[in-house]
C-alpha cells in the first residue's frame, strides 16, 4: 500500500501516545514479557514510523517488562534450500564459500518488517546469536532470552522462544496474522516423532570459516492460521484495534501447549 494510499484511509495519524494508550487497552502492562510479530502498514499512517511503536511498546511495559521481536535472516542459509527465488545450482559453491559469517551487531533481518529490522539495534538490545533465527529482546529479562541460542534445533528448547515459554510471556499480533507466530515452531520442535531436517550457514571453528550443518526438524507455518483460529475457540485472547491495526494479545504457554496437542492429532 502507498503512503498515500494509507493516510487516505485514516481519520487521523498515529502517534507515539496514541499507539500507547491503544495498546494499554489492549491489556499490554507494565513488567509483561512480551513477544511481538508486527506490521507497520497495518496500523495506519504513523507520526515517527517504526521508532514511534517502539517508543510506545516500551513506554507501556516499562524497563521493568520485556519485549522480544524475531530478527531473522533467512539469507545466511544453505542455498540449495532457496526458493524464494531459488538461484541456479552452479552457483551454491560460490555462495557456501563467499557467505560472510553472522555478525549480531549489524547483520539485517531479512522479510521481518520494518519494526523489527528498527528494533534489532535499538539502545539497549540484546540479539541471540543464531544465523539463521536469531531473535532481539529489550528489557528486565533481555539477556536470559538471548543468552545460549543453540545452533541445531533452533527453534526448539535452546531457543529464545522456550526462554519466554519458562518465563510464562505473551505473545502480542501487532497487525500480524497467527501465521507468523513463531511460538508455533517450539510446538512443532515438541511433538514427537517430527521428520528431521537440516541446513547450514558459515561458521568460525578454530580460527577458520567453515560451513556447519545444522539439525533441525521440519517446520510448516502454511497451517498456523488454522490452528491459530482453533486455539482462539478454547482460550481466552485479547482482540482489538491498535491504531487501524487487528491486534491479538494471549499468553504464550496455553498456546504453545494447545499446539502440541492440534499438531499430534494431525
Amino acid at each position: 500500500m502507498s503512503e498515500q494510499k494509507t493516510i487516505l484511509q485514516v481519520d487521523a495519524p498515529r502517534t507515539r501516545a496514541s499507539l500507547a494508550r491503544d495498546l494499554q487497552e489492549l491489556g499490554l502492562e507494565p513488567g509483561m514479557t512480551v513477544i511481538v510479530h508486527s506490521s507497520l502498514s497495518a496500523l495506519g499512517w504513523v507520526c515517527g514510523g517504526p521508532v514511534a511503536v517502539i517508543q510506545a511498546l516500551t513506554d507501556v511495559l516499562t524497563p521493568a517488562g520485556t519485549l522480544c521481536m524475531p530478527a531473522h535472516s533467512g539469507e545466511y542459509s544453505d542455498p540449495a534450500q532457496w526458493h524464494h527465488p531459488p538461484v541456479p545450482a552452479d552457483w551454491w559453491p560460490v555462495i557456501r564459500e563467499s557467505m560472510p559469517l553472522f555478525d549480531p551487531r549489524c547483520t539485517p533481518t531479512r522479510g521481518m518488517g520494518r519494526i523489527a529490522e528498527t528494533f534489532r539495534s535499538w539502545p539497549e538490545t540484546q540479539r541471540s546469536s543464531h544465523p539463521q533465527v536469531s531473535f532481539a529482546a529489550w528489557g528486565r529479562h533481555a539477556r536470559t532470552i538471548t543468552a545460549n541460542h543453540g545452533w541445531d534445533f533452533p527453534l526448539g528448547e535452546t531457543s529464545p522462544l522456550a526462554r519466554i515459554y519458562d518465563l510464562d510471556g505473551s505473545v502480542l499480533l501487532l497487525g500480524a496474522p497467527y501465521g507468523n507466530n513463531t511460538s508455533f515452531h517450539l510446538a512443532e520442535h515438541r511433538v514427537p516423532g517430527r521428520p528431521p531436517a537440516a541446513n547450514g550457514a558459515p561458521a568460525l571453528e578454530n580460527g577458520q570459516k567453515v560451513w556447519k550443518v545444522i539439525q533441525d526438524v521440519e517446520t510448516d507455518s502454511d497451517v498456523f492460521d488454522a490452528l491459530g483460529a482453533d486455539f482462539e475457540q478454547a482460550h481466552p485472547v485479547r482482540r482489538g484495534k491498535v491504531g487501524s491495526a487487528d491486534c491479538r494479545l494471549f499468553r504464550q504457554r496455553p498456546a504453545v501447549d494447545f499446539a502440541v496437542a492440534w499438531l499430534s492429532s494431525r
